[in-house]
């Protein structure tokens, strides 16, 4: 599509109205579709899947801007660039969402049964599930949305199986009793990442555990009470010599009747407490580490719903809370409770339902996770995936040194089913992509699915070859895969990241893409967390509609420095709307003169030897700021992106360039009205396509009056840097005469002297030839 100069630019910058526009056009003329041609470089990026619950908000503002970037700079560099969107299916997240929604009809899933409410999923996914991706693409993500996809399409659903499958036939996934993070509101496990640890003031109770001899007794610590009734050692350190006399005596567990050993284990720490733990294997993760070392039994004494068990004695059937208070009542009745400290510690809370989880035993299914986080730290070490800033490689390392296997099921009914069967006449357990009709071992057909379903993270970290295809061997994937980018926050670099890598590695033989850069979190302007309950959240929606989407980009990409925290305040996004009204009313003054140029009118730049000083200054500076963005751009050095950008249209070409051609403009000299002309067209065209990847609806709209006809901006050229336009001389030159203009601004303005008051100005320089090149400009000036 061309565009033809019909109309001229509002006095105003009506935000709203140009973004609409836009944002309909570059969709109905499939600006974003992209191409797969020969012999082209390939850009490709797969945007981080929002949850289908979810709404925008700052942090996929920055996000998603960030990533928008550098497609629109590769498109224009004219590579074959693609963008993938998509959302994720967020089990326990849109579960939770449907549940509330049956829960005000008076219903519950179970009422439903697990086939009609899995169809209640996804009419609500069909009603509602589009939200987030309306508000990416007001946004002015520019996305082939024709491709969008979802983890659970056929497509996606055909790779998940087919890598559960292929996993489970290596030996790298398998089934087992392990300990979990366990939420008792939503009863399922919890990923790590699944769990939010909050800053507690607790309480940390410590007890008096005798010796089963009645010779005295060793004081434990802890923060849960209720626990030990499901103590089965007590762990000490092999150097600790005050209880090197231990090793032969039992320990009689309080409000019991049973002996528990002693172990003496490296991992105690000495300086914790009185320097003696109690080992809980079934609701400790650390002591599950701890009995499996030394053979201790592991005893459940809660359901998955928090309440004791049978095996918790005369507490069976308390809330785990209300156990901690009966439990802490009777061992200071019985003098066992030797004190209660204040205790500030971390709480895990379940992510979506913040029920405070609980560490518990339960049978899993889980990815054998060493040999293939192997493969991935070498990728890293070998330089075959850079990690920007350069501060999270250790990090990195540490993580993926000390990986424990990924338990992988979630007992809810969204997801992804395990692919497995169990026979029930011989037993047998059938794991295949397709759904068996029998059973290979004794030919029954009495097979029963697996209930579980698959972690969210396990889909995810297929997204970047699941999404092109595979296990096909498509035409996307042999032009797209490796994704050159991918841009994320840091605080998913082990629990997405490091698994993409994993998964792509295995299945694909190949890295899932080259660089990673890692956004630091948006917090409010003094470096807090944003929190509803706090009210210092920014709600991007709002601050798009009050300011307009181009100004809240540019805060963003000018806040985006690497390894910098972000710091957003709502002035700095007002401040940077007057950026763009200054661009708006620059290129409303071009245009005055600039409208009747022809396409010969860009020749004058070709011999810039012939222009005057200012021009060639502007040109000089013109050609440094592509090279300053270009660089910039490739190096995800976002902040100077937007700095560089800022400093010439602001103070270069507004302040002084445009100030400066005003004579020429108005001038009866034919020559130097056409040179103006001519390089100011030249100019404005060239930061406009400089600064369009951050501020896209603002630049297309100006581009689209320019004279003659021409492509959407969005599809044009890039610029590139004209060498012949460097001039090192002009620029030394323009930076004096600037340097003595605001030098005698600066007195007027000491002086008190009124700006429309003429004075003589006297310029003493010591190098006479310096002043000499000052002499031929000094007749333009009116200070």
């Amino acid at each position: 599509m061309t565009t033809q100069n019909e109309k001229e630019l509002s006095k105003g910058y009506e935000f709203a109205e140009v973004e609409e526009k836009w944002l309909r056009h570059w969709q109905e003329n499939n600006c974003f579709s992209a191409k797969m041609e020969e012999g082209k470089e390939s850009f490709s990026i797969v945007i981080p899947p929002p949850n289908v619950t979810g709404v925008l908000h700052v942090g996929h503002a920055l996000n998603n801007t960030l990533q928008d970037i550098l497609a629109r700079y590769h498109r224009m560099c004219g590579d074959n660039c693609v963008w993938v969107p998509g959302t994720d299916h967020a089990g326990i997240a849109t579960q939770n969402v449907v549940e509330r929604q049956l829960a005000t009809e008076g219903k519950s899933r179970h009422d439903l049964g697990r086939e009609k409410f899995i169809e209640k999923v996804w009419e609500w996914r069909r009603e509602k599930g589009g939200a987030i991706i309306n508000q990416l693409k007001k946004l002015g993500s520019s996305c082939d949305w024709e491709r969008e996809r979802f983890t659970m399409d056929e497509g996606l659903s055909t790779a998940v199986r087919e890598v559960f499958v292929r996993l489970y036939k290596e030996g790298l996934i398998y089934k087992g009793d392990y300990i979990v993070n366990w939420c008792p509101r939503c009863h399922t496990a919890l990923a790590d990442d699944e769990v939010d640890h909050e800053d507690t003031r607790g309480k940390l109770y410590h007890i008096r555990y005798p010796y089963a001899d009645g010779s005295g007794h060793v004081v434990v610590a802890t923060t849960r009470p209720e626990t030990m009734l499901g103590d089965t050692g007590v762990a000490v350190h092999p150097d600790d010599e005050r209880y090197s006399h231990l090793a032969d005596v039992g320990i009689r567990l309080p409000l019991t009747d049973r002996v528990i050993p002693v172990v003496f284990d490296h991992h105690v720490q000495r300086e914790f407490g009185t320097g003696a733990l109690k080992v809980t294997p079934s609701h400790d993760r650390d002591d599950y580490e701890i009995g499996l070392r030394h053979s201790l039994e592991q005893l459940k004494v809660m359901d998955d719903k928090g309440v004791m068990n049978e095996a918790a004695g005369k507490y069976f059937g308390l809330d785990r809370f209300a156990c901690r208070k009966a439990v802490v009542a009777d061992l200071e009745e019985q003098g066992f409770l030797e004190k209660i400290e204040e205790y500030d510690h971390a709480v895990g809370h379940c992510y979506r339902c913040s029920t405070v989880i609980e560490p518990i035993t339960s049978l899993q299914w889980f990815v054998s996770v060493k040999p293939l986080a192997k493969k991935a730290v070498d990728v890293v070490r070998e330089g075959r995936i850079t990690i920007y800033p350069k501060t999270w490689y250790n990090t990195f390392y540490g993580w993926m040194d000390n990986i424990r296997d990924w338990c992988i099921s979630r007992q809810i009914w969204w997801g992804h089913r395990i692919p497995a069967w169990t026979c029930e006449e011989c037993g047998a357990l059938i794991v295949e992509s397709v759904d068996p009709t029998s059973c290979p071992e004794c030919s029954s057909e009495n097979l029963v699915q697996e209930t579980d379903v698959l972690d969210t993270w396990f889909s995810s970290a297929l997204w970047p070859f699941s999404t092109m295809g595979w296990p096909e061997n498509t035409r996307e994937l042999a032009t797209f895969y490796p994704t050159s980018v991918l841009i994320t926050s840091f605080d998913i670099l082990f629990f997405w990241v490091a698994r993409m890598m994993m998964m792509g590695l295995h299945f694909m033989d190949e890295v899932p893409f080259r660089d990673v850069y890692l956004h630091a979190l948006v917090r409010d302007k003094h470096g807090k967390k944003m929190s509803k309950s706090t009210g210092n959240v920014i709600d991007p929606l709002e601050v798009m509609a009050r300011y307009g989407t181009d100004a809240m980009r540019f805060t963003l990409t000018a806040f985006a420095a690497q390894g910098r925290e972000i710091k957003l305040d709502e002035d700095r996004i007002e401040g940077y709307r007057y950026f763009i009204n200054k661009i708006w009313n620059a290129a409303r003054f071009a245009l005055m003169h600039v409208s009747d140029c022809s396409d010969s009118a860009r020749d004058v730049v070709r011999s810039p030897e012939k222009l005057g000083l200012a021009h060639r200054w502007i040109l000089s500076r013109t050609a440094d700021t592509v090279r300053e963005v270009r660089a910039g751009l490739d190096e995800y050095r976002f902040n100077d992106v937007a700095s560089a950008n800022y400093q010439f249209i602001w103070h270069e070409f507004c302040d002084w360039y445009l100030e400066w051609i005003k004579a020429d403009l108005f001038s009866s000299d034919e020559l130097a009205k056409k040179q103006a002309k001519g390089v100011l067209l030249v100019v404005l065209e060239t930061f406009l396509g400089l600064i369009h990847p951050i501020t896209p609806f603002v630049t297309e709209e100006i581009w689209s009056v320019l004279p003659g006809e021409r492509e959407f901006l969005t599809l044009s050229p890039f610029p590139v840097a004209h060498e012949e336009w460097k001039d090192d001389e002009a620029v030394a030159k323009m930076e004096l005469l600037m340097g003595i203009i605001s030098g005698i601004r600066n007195i007027r303005s000491e002086a008190e002297v009124h700006p429309s008051t003429k004075i003589d100005a006297y310029v003493i320089c010591p190098r006479k030839h310096r002043l000499n090149s000052f002499l031929p400009m000094s007749r333009r000036l009116q200070i």
